[in-house]
């Protein structure tokens, strides 16, 4: 199979100015409607080239539905390995590969992804039901009423991150210290931001964890950290670096993308009162607004392969070794598979949407996310009567995270 892409010149779709979007600058999504880019994307050019530039490498874009579900699966011809987030991937790839589940290949991946299974499955979480349901009831309370408040500050920060650190029985003193360190690995607030922040966060997280793992193996106890550090994978232990690794991505992944779902689904039901009112009534079931809130905020925009052979994708020529990615913002507003898939609906059924993934990489903490996300709806239900929005909320600066900072809300 031979690729054309290397003669590309880069052609529709166009942001709303009229130019050409630049889908590695994390502006590009704060400064221009991305829905509106990604709908005429998915009619005009589906798998788009996007030549190199500046000293990196080009990559493909999928935006479709179907192409994206159909990559996701198609682990025999795109890899993980050489990383999943495009920025990672433009800057040579991820040290990691191989060694942590996310960035890992069959069969490694699936002895391991058993081994982490067995830990975040819905039955073994089944026990932290209870207490995620009282930390989201408290923290809901502690706002009603109180004035002004900030949902990121005050609830979406407090509930997934003391809920992980729960299960890896970390200090509750070390706790704000892995915050700010997650907040700054995957995004940054504006462009003025020193991008060896992030570098510098990742490396702290790991390094915490390299000392905790000693710990455990030292003395093992009932945690999920004890119970990795105690398996074998392809017949050996794992070693401590590579124990830090895939703590360090079960402390981001348990984090980040519940604390951003969180806030949007705050300002979702705040910005759409009749939405709040059917499932403040009962109308609409907390069930499917769980997936609703999930699919209209997206938080990891894409996630991104290598392909590791010549293969064709939704009609396009992709060679060995080109950086595929899956945009899933624009897979969840695909109108060929959700109907008015810019309309808020609490009440929506049919919702095969791919905000946490799909195949055999599929979110690891799928459970645990959607349990935290309706505790914290199952209280706003009980307890609140009117989300009121004081401001318009700051965006998130990256090319992988797609969301609120913070959110200036009135919960009575």
């Amino acid at each position: 199979m031979v690729s054309s892409h290397n003669t590309a010149v880069f052609h529709g779709p166009y942001d709303d100015s009229g130019a050409a979007l630049d889908l590695a600058d994390p502006a590009a999504f704060i400064e221009h409607d991305p829905y509106a880019y990604w709908d005429r994307m998915r009619r005009s050019d589906p798998v788009r080239w996007h030549p190199p530039a500046d000293d990196r490498p080009g990559f493909w874009a999928v935006a479709r539905h179907r192409d994206v579900q159909d990559c996701y699966k198609d682990t025999a011809r795109l890899s993980s390995a050489r990383g999943t987030v495009l920025d990672v991937l433009l800057s040579g790839g991820d040290s990691a590969g191989g060694r942590m589940l996310a960035v890992m290949d069959r069969p490694r991946h699936r002895e391991l992804r058993q081994v982490m299974l067995r830990a975040f499955s819905p039955r073994v979480l089944r026990h932290v039901e209870e207490s995620v349901r009282h930390r989201a009831d408290s923290l809901v309370t502690a706002v009603v009423g109180a004035g002004e408040a900030d949902a990121a500050r005050d609830i979406a920060e407090h509930l997934p991150l003391n809920t992980v650190c729960d299960l890896l029985e970390l200090p509750v003193a070390d706790r704000p210290l892995l915050l700010g360190w997650n907040k700054r690995a995957l995004s940054s607030e504006s462009a003025e931001d020193d991008p060896f922040d992030a570098l510098e966060a990742r490396n702290e997280i790991l390094s915490y964890f390299v000392d905790v793992v000693r710990e455990r193996r030292r003395r093992p106890g009932e945690d999920v950290i004890s119970m990795i550090a105690g398996a074998r994978v392809e017949g050996e232990p794992m070693t401590e670096d590579d124990l830090a690794l895939n703590c360090y991505s079960l402390i981001l992944g348990g984090d980040e993308s519940t604390r951003v779902t969180t806030i949007g689904a705050l300002h979702a039901l705040g910005t759409h009162e009749e939405q709040w009112h059917r499932l403040r009534t009962g109308e609409a079931a907390v069930r499917t607004a769980v997936e609703e809130v999930l699919r209209w905020v997206t938080p990891a925009m894409h996630f991104a392969r290598t392909a590791t052979v010549d293969l064709r994708i939704g009609g396009a020529e992709v060679s060995a070794g080109d950086i595929v990615t899956l945009w899933n913002i624009s897979a969840n507003n695909d109108p060929e598979v959700f109907a008015r898939p810019r309309s808020f609906d609490v009440g929506r059924e049919h919702n095969p949407h791919l905000a946490l993934g799909h195949g055999p990489h599929f979110c690891l903490g799928a459970f645990l996310g959607r349990l935290e996300l309706s505790a914290v709806l199952d209280s706003l239900v009980r307890r609140v009567g009117r989300i009121e929005i004081l401001a318009e909320p700051p965006r998130v600066y990256s090319t992988f995270l797609f969301g609120h900072s913070a959110l200036r809300l009135r919960l009575d």
